[in-house]
């Protein structure tokens, strides 16, 4: 359904454009000055055609799943319309998989067969009378747009009011999907905090959950310390790997490099961007875990295969485009006169890099420096594989660690109610990455602006 709605918008859209530019453009071909281009008319009968047809759609959208629940329990026998819910609403996922053409468990009833049939009956032929609804009303709003069109018809103004209004509701739902995720982070969040208490949970030096099947007993202990520093540990890890290794390769590239190397090279070091996690993680487990082990055991140290270096190591490689990449296009974007300016008043090439393009460049190499800890902050499938999952307060990185966002995967697993501490835990350790993100981009922002206002 999705691609022939796609298809019937589509269809809709060129039409309605085409007619519309054609008709203004034999307006104008009499000699008749009009207000806007023909592309604005067109764009505005594309609109007027569009609005109706979606406002079809969403009413299908809005009650079609309703219209269809009450079609399914019409087809029931009276005996199973009278079962309790749970055996009710078994049934009807039953005949709304069979409709589907998905495979259910046990043996298919007579009943349900039927059901299944008639009800995908049923979504063929509301999809049908869906589309040519939309079709109708669609092709009214394009025979009304087109009476309209004038040499005076502002069509350039309307045409750019509606944008505006698109433009204000995508930066609204930005907005608003922000607000709802903290609401229900802060929500579920308190939730927790009524079965354990905030100073136990944010200085406590223990994790060890209890998981319990039945009741909201807070068991076990919930420590975030250990969880925090692991996180702490392995970004910092991570970046003492990718921040210089990062910004050397940019330096080479935007002040040193030829344009041939330049264009071969950057983007085989942005590949590495573009690698999965979980193929770092196995490449960390396998691979640099155990040269790591073997290594440190040459030295005599005693270096586990899983640990935080094992991961922090990996992570760095992974998040090295980030900073790599972006500070080349922001060292890049330094106007060359402050360049040429050092250079003419004696200054080496090294002393230019560092005395004058690095710090005009700072504002967006904290950016990216940013953006890489965030995503170090974040990373979930390289520390599963790599970092050992053992939530205890350690201090040697040579040891096996774990952090925030595993131990929310571990929360999270298995069949999960949200009515107990065991489950609800997740959404206090999700607050406290949402703090530690804000408070890197308030950091972020403040180095932002007092550098910006001292190089513009």
């Amino acid at each position: 359904m999705p691609l022939l709605v796609a298809a019937l918008l589509l269809v809709l859209m060129g039409i309605a454009y085409t007619q519309g530019f054609s008709r203004s453009r034999a307006i104008a071909a009499t000699g008749v000055r009009l207000h806007s281009r023909p592309a604005y008319h067109g764009s505005l009968v594309a609109i007027r055609c569009l609005l109706p047809a979606l406002l079809v759609l969403g009413l299908w959208v809005l009650f079609g799943p309703g219209m269809t629940r009450a079609f399914i329990v019409a087809q029931l026998p009276p005996d199973v319309a009278a079962l309790d819910e749970p055996a009710f609403l078994t049934a009807v996922r039953r005949i709304e998989a069979i409709a589907s053409g998905f495979g259910v468990a046990g043996q298919v009833q007579p009943y349900e067969a039927a059901a299944g049939e008639a009800v995908r009956r049923f979504h063929t032929f509301a999809l049908l009378v869906v589309m040519a609804a939309a079709a109708g009303v669609g092709i009214l709003g394009l025979l009304a747009a087109l009476r309209r069109i004038s040499p005076t018809l502002r069509a350039r103004n309307k045409v750019e009011s509606v944008v505006r209004v698109l433009l204000l509701a995508c930066s609204a739902l930005a907005i608003l999907t922000t607000v709802g995720i903290v609401v229900s982070l802060f929500n579920e969040a308190f939730r927790f905090f009524s079965f354990v208490a905030p100073a136990d949970f944010f200085f406590g030096t223990v994790w060890n959950p209890g998981f319990a099947t039945t009741g909201t007993a807070a068991i076990g202990e919930y420590g975030l310390l250990p969880l925090l520093w692991g996180t702490v540990m392995i970004a910092i890890i991570a970046m003492l790997v990718a921040i210089p290794v990062g910004l050397m390769t940019a330096i080479y590239l935007s002040q040193y490099a030829s344009a041939r190397l330049r264009n071969v090279a950057k983007p085989i070091v942005e590949v590495l961007a573009g690698i999965p996690t979980i193929v770092y993680g196995f490449f960390a487990l396998v691979t640099v875990g155990p040269f790591l082990s073997d290594t440190g055991a040459a030295i005599g140290l005693d270096i586990r295969a899983t640990s935080a270096l094992t991961a922090g190591l990996v992570m760095g490689i992974m998040i090295i485009p980030f900073v790599s990449s972006l500070s080349d296009d922001i060292m890049r974007q330094v106007p060359l006169s402050l360049r040429d300016g050092s250079l003419g008043l004696g200054a080496t090439e090294s002393e230019t890099i560092r005395r004058v393009l690095l710090p005009a460049a700072l504002p967006g190499i904290v950016g990216a420096l940013l953006l890489a800890i965030s995503r170090a902050i974040g990373e979930t499938m390289i520390v599963v594989l790599a970092a050992g999952n053992s939530p205890v307060l350690r201090f040697n990185p040579a040891e096996p660690v774990s952090t925030i966002t595993v131990t929310i995967v571990n929360q999270l697993t298995g069949d999960a109610d949200f009515a107990g501490p065991q489950s609800l835990v997740a959404f206090a350790l999700g607050l406290t990455l949402f703090v530690m993100t804000l408070l890197l981009n308030m950091v972020a922002l403040y180095i932002v602006r007092r550098f910006r206002e001292q190089y513009e």
